[in-house]
């Protein structure tokens, strides 16, 4: 009896600390009022200093890919920062890809089902959400279309997110965005 409750608790124990270090975990309330690109031919909106070098490495192609599609580039930054942390390289276990962390139609994700069809069929291949640039042109048009659907950022995210955290997701890059910007 003391022995499964030891290992639970060692279990419980690892995965806070996991959580704790990763930038998957920052919750808190946010404001789902995020606007985007007030004119982007007015001003050239930056990344904050804030954000790691891992996230700013990339900040050229954020801040143009953002502006392009009327987003505030730190709300991209925080979506990536969530994601993957900044390595154009991630593969997460259920099959997304590169810094947007995009589900491809091939992979791992072929296999999911929408009913009579591949969930992901009108999607790229991963050979081609592994080039940077092309991923985030990709997830900022992907997360600009979201917006301009529901009208509003936190559902967005909450759609461009995975499905099975409700809200949770939403809630975490709307607070990391607040947190950086």
């Amino acid at each position: 009896m003391v022995f499964p409750g030891i290992i639970l608790l060692l279990g419980l124990f690892l995965g806070s600390v996991s959580l704790v270090s990763s930038p998957r975990v920052t919750l808190a309330s946010s404001n789902s009022s995020v606007s985007p690109v007030e004119d982007s031919s007015a001003h050239i909106t930056l990344l904050a200093q804030a954000y790691p070098a891992s996230i700013r490495q990339w900040e050229p192609l954020i801040v143009s890919r953002s502006q392009q599609h009327g987003l505030d580039p730190n709300l991209v930054a925080a979506l990536i920062l969530q994601e993957s942390g900044g390595d154009a390289q991630a593969y997460s276990a259920s099959g997304a890809v590169g810094l947007m962390q995009i589900m491809p139609r091939d992979g791992i994700a072929s296999s999911f089902q929408c009913g009579d069809h591949a969930c992901f069929q009108n999607r790229p291949l991963m050979s081609e959400l592994q080039d940077a640039e092309f991923n985030i042109e990709f997830g900022v048009r992907y997360l600009s279309s979201l917006i301009n659907k529901y009208g509003d950022v936190r559902e967005a995210l909450y759609h461009y997110g995975p499905m099975d955290v409700g809200y949770r997701y939403a809630d975490t890059v709307l607070s990391i965005y607040a947190t950086y910007r």
